[in-house]
């Protein structure tokens, strides 16, 4: 079993280290922490090791409680692999940590690519991650955008993508972000930094983005128009993506018009904290104008990341070839939706004690 520290138990944090426990071939080693928070409590309920980001700060967890198994750099020194999951800049700053103890490390798409040895998403580039040492599963945005240019480029070939993404103010628990009462263009410049952070995926890919922030959490959603170096009919494109496990074509006749009946249809299904880890594609978007293709899609910003940094793992360590790790990911987690329900929905445990 590969042992796999987790290094930061926020909103990532928490959700590596849930679907690393479900994986066959690793086990969660711990997870690090700067303070007894309740997500400390959480990961001592499910049985985790906890360790002390910030070693002077181990007597507060045994004020609170929580048993703390050492500092962070027994974790590191134990494990196999790290998943670095604390906030943007701060993973930078404890790559040299990693490098003490020799052990290879997994970034998020926070840090800047030029930290890592390969900028990483399964579908597209799963091989170029293989015995690196440090690697980067790039943001929410970027893997949402690549799961989708990585198919249309394999059948269609493309010429450019144009995307403009209105991006959510914070995740529901970062009541600290903004904005609460407009719509600002995030950056005013362009392009966004999507545009160049997809290119660490597909290097000589054309493509333009621009960036709003709203007042939601609930997930982005982009608008996207993609010149194929093909034409393609609709019907066509729209087979193609409904074969892809990780893109969620929605049905016309499903009633989803939005992104909130998006995160009402995962609760109601069942998927653990409302998570959607596929890119949601509202089917009647899909339209073709000549070679140009123009689609909606919604990501969810704290969980569409989350299959990457388990095949990102097996990528590093040799642990699985791209299509045997994926399929397994899928499998464990729970990913994937026909017939307009997700994988493992069970109504009659739904309503079992009704």
């Amino acid at each position: 079993m590969l042992k796999v520290g987790i290094n930061g138990f926020g909103t990532i944090g928490k959700r590596v280290a849930d679907a690393v426990a479900l994986q066959p071939d690793m086990e969660v080693a711990g997870v690090a922490k700067t303070k007894p928070n309740f997500e400390a409590q959480t990961a001592s309920d499910r049985g985790y090791p906890m360790y002390a980001a910030i070693p002077e700060r181990e007597p507060l967890f045994a004020e609170a409680g929580i048993d703390v198994a050492g500092p962070v750099d027994e974790l590191v020194a134990d494990a196999d692999i790290v998943v670095d999951c604390t906030p943007s800049g701060i993973g930078a700053e404890n790559k040299s940590l990693y490098e003490s103890h020799d052990t290879p490390a997994l970034f998020q798409g926070g840090e800047d690519a030029d930290l890592v040895d390969v900028s990483f998403n399964a579908r597209a580039n799963f091989d170029a991650a293989t015995d690196a040492d440090y690697v980067r599963v790039v943001s929410c945005n970027t893997t949402g955008i690549s799961r989708l240019i990585a198919p249309l480029g394999e059948e269609y070939g493309v010429e450019k993508v144009r995307a403009t993404l209105v991006r959510r103010g914070g995740d529901p628990a970062q009541n600290s972000r903004g904005p609460i009462n407009d719509i600002l263009p995030n950056p005013i410049s362009i392009p966004s930094h999507h545009g160049p952070d997809v290119q660490t995926i597909f290097e000589d890919l054309d493509i333009d983005t621009m960036g709003l922030k709203v007042p939601a959490t609930l997930m982005h959603v982009h608008a996207l128009n993609v010149t194929l170096e093909s034409g393609a009919s609709a019907a066509h494109i729209r087979d193609l993506l409904e074969a892809e496990p990780r893109i969620y074509v929605i049905p016309e006749g499903m009633g989803i018009d939005g992104a909130g009946k998006l995160k009402d249809f995962a609760l109601d299904a069942g998927r653990p904290r409302g998570d959607l880890w596929e890119n949601c594609v509202w089917g009647e978007s899909i339209a073709t104008r000549g070679k140009d293709l123009y689609l909606f899609q919604a990501i969810h910003q704290e969980s569409d990341v989350i299959p990457e940094n388990i095949d990102a793992i097996r990528a590093v360590t040799g642990l699985a070839e791209k299509a045997e790790s994926m399929a397994l990911t899928d499998e464990t987690i729970g990913i994937g939706i026909a017939g307009g329900t997700p994988d493992g929905y069970d109504q009659r445990a739904q309503f079992a004690d009704d």
